[in-house]
């Protein structure tokens, strides 16, 4: 793995056990064992740390998934695997939602790591929109509604059961998603 990389990697964990505060740069570079400076080399600015960490999150998160289209071609139910998704990041992980954590923040980021965590989300309710039409046959605005209803749900979810420490209330709130499906 590249220093870039190591150092994305350490990032993504602090953001997801705390948000975009954090962490340093001295602190990043020590954790790795690189000298601040080079931290600087790769990102000149946390805001740019930050967009490059959206940016490579939700590319990743959108990768797994795969084409909801290639999913039901595979006899997967898309919103299933979009579930599993977010259930395996906070019972496996351990963690939240990076770009959830960082929507939370929105107030106080750089404006190219706000237009990052959008793009997460504006992805997000396309490619759950897409399903939706697919699955259901809905129009584009009554999948589009349920795109948003999803994530938002699932993103509430994952919040409520870290601050409650308790997944099964994830479960619990995202069982009717699955009822019909």
């Amino acid at each position: 793995m590249s220093k870039k990389q190591l150092l994305l990697k350490a990032a993504e964990a602090k953001v997801r056990t705390g948000g975009y505060n954090n962490f340093s740069f001295r602190e990043l570079a020590d954790e790795i064992g690189i000298k601040s400076s080079s931290v600087h080399y790769h990102f000149p600015t946390k805001a740019d740390l930050g967009a490059e960490l959206a940016r490579q999150y939700t590319d990743n998160f959108l990768t797994n998934l795969g084409a909801p289209e290639a999913l039901i071609a595979e006899g997967k139910k898309p919103i299933e695997v979009y579930l599993q998704q977010f259930q395996c990041a906070l019972t496996e992980d351990k963690k939240m939602c990076l770009c959830g954590l960082l929507g939370a923040e929105t107030d106080g980021l750089p404006e190219k790591v706000k237009a990052q965590t959008q793009r997460f989300f504006e992805q997000n309710i396309e490619w759950l929109t897409q399903a939706y039409q697919q699955v259901d046959g809905a129009s584009e605005q009554a999948a589009n509604a349920q795109a948003i209803g999803t994530l938002s749900l699932l993103e509430g979810a994952m919040l409520v059961s870290k601050a409650m420490n308790d997944t099964a209330i994830f479960a619990t709130a995202s069982a009717g998603l699955l009822a019909t499906r």
